[in-house]
């Protein structure tokens, strides 16, 4: 580990320790944790799963563990009203804290939903899966958040309850503390045959130069369907690190879209784990980058048992000295028979300057299965541009048009159409010359 990060993040840890939530237990957990992550410290290019991702720059800030520190709410307000409307069911946390006076979440029928202190406090079974889970040894920024972890959101779904409006987890990053890190846990447990949507969103003052580690952890019990979405907007100066874990019962469905547009550095870590007969996923998701940033997804899913199914459709915008990476790891266990997996990672380089990554991976294990996987590397095609131009768009717009039509696909895979509708303007807005058809989108 850097000497600065060490010097760092254990002394404060001593000095927030005694307000994370928990007993004597998670307490002892939470140092293991700690421990595992000293031991490695934050990834380096040295790990071949961050080989084109550097955290040098991570590793040397100061961060303030936003725990004890007083949350700037009037700053909060107006970064939640830049996030976009939301008329349904809401959990809205700034700076890591959880804000009830701007939640309107509430228990239904099946539905059961906690912040994440109360529930650990309430429930000592929930720090011990959380702090001693061994998914902690997957990666040591899991290990960083098991150790952190003060808040977030604990949600229950009964068995056969189905609940089809989304419910919004905001998480609402100020520029009110320099170097504020924070570190999110959502816990989702869907019970047999019960159905539910969540919308997690990151967002940030422009000037928010912060580090956000979270983790998220979905069952979905056998028969279960759930659909969970993560927008990440944070500010162009912010480092953003997240982990999905997802494991799955029989016959159960799981769609992930993952859109992530802000932060200086973002990585998104997928472990998909299909554990029950004819159990399926898809991954969908969409990554642009411009000016200097980075964004890493990596995903991995495993196929354990026989008739399960996986599809991965994956596509990134690059522009300006942006950078992209995607591996994407298909595993078919030696029982896994009758296995259905396709990959696919789609990138459009805007300039000479951008860069992408990709690596798509099959290790198959069975006899009897159907797997394929493909990456292409491209740009706007000229023929296309001279037809739209000849039509009357001038260049900027002609290009523009082109790289929402690549991004539309991915698009019109969100099940909610007032989020289709503003990212779609968000992703139009961030390109020139799109005014024409803005209106439109």
């Amino acid at each position: 580990m850097s000497t600065a990060a060490t010097a760092n993040l254990l002394p404060e840890f001593e000095r927030v320790s005694a307000s994370l939530p928990g007993d004597a237990r998670v307490a002892e957990r939470r140092r293991a944790a700690l421990a595992r992550f000293a031991a490695s410290g934050f990834p380096s290019q040295r790990d071949e799963a961050w080989r084109y991702t550097s955290t040098a720059g991570l590793a040397r800030r100061k961060h303030s563990v936003a725990i004890d520190t007083p949350v700037n709410l009037a700053r909060g307000r107006a970064a939640l009203a830049a996030a976009g409307a939301w008329d349904g069911p809401q959990c809205v946390f700034v700076d890591g804290s959880h804000r009830p006076d701007l939640s309107n979440a509430v228990a239904a029928a099946g539905l059961r939903i906690r912040p994440f202190a109360a529930a650990v406090a309430e429930d000592g079974r929930i720090g011990e899966r959380f702090a001693g889970w061994g998914g902690e040894e997957l990666s040591p920024m899991i290990s960083l958040n098991a150790a952190f972890a003060a808040d977030g959101v604990v949600i229950d779904v009964a068995d056969g309850a189905e609940h089809g409006e989304p419910l919004r987890l905001l998480f609402v990053m100020t520029a009110d503390v320099r170097d504020r890190a924070v570190f999110p846990r959502v816990i989702v447990r869907a019970g047999q045959r019960s159905s539910l949507a969540v919308v997690e969103q990151y967002v940030g003052e422009s000037a928010a130069d912060g580090f956000t580690n979270t983790v998220t952890q979905i069952h979905a019990g056998e028969g279960a369907r759930v659909t969970h979405y993560r927008l990440q907007d944070e500010s162009p100066k912010a480092y953003h690190v997240g982990n999905l874990i997802v494991s799955q019962e029989r016959a159960s469905e799981v769609v992930s879209h993952s859109l992530s547009f802000g932060a200086l550095l973002a990585r998104q870590d997928i472990h998909i784990m299909l554990s029950g007969p004819e159990s399926s996923v898809t991954l969908n998701g969409l990554y642009m980058a411009e000016g200097r940033q980075h964004v890493d997804h990596h995903t991995r899913i495993d196929h354990f048992e026989p008739t399960t199914r996986s599809e991965e459709y994956y596509k990134g915008i690059l522009g300006g000295h942006g950078r992209g990476v995607f591996n994407g790891k298909v595993v078919v266990h030696q029982h896994a028979i009758k296995t259905d997996a396709q990959q696919s990672n789609k990138n459009l380089l805007l300039s000479n300057d951008a860069e992408v990554d990709t690596k798509p991976e099959l290790e198959i294990y069975a006899d009897d299965v159907k797997c394929a996987h493909g990456a292409t590397v491209g740009q706007l095609d000229e023929d296309a541009l001279f037809y739209l131009r000849s039509r009357g768009l001038d260049e900027s717009a002609a290009r523009a048009l082109l790289t929402y039509a690549f991004a539309g696909d991915i698009l019109g895979r969100l099940g909610i159409a007032r989020l289709q509708k503003e990212l779609a303007a968000r992703i139009a807005g961030r390109l020139p010359g799109a005014a024409e058809f803005l209106e439109a989108v």
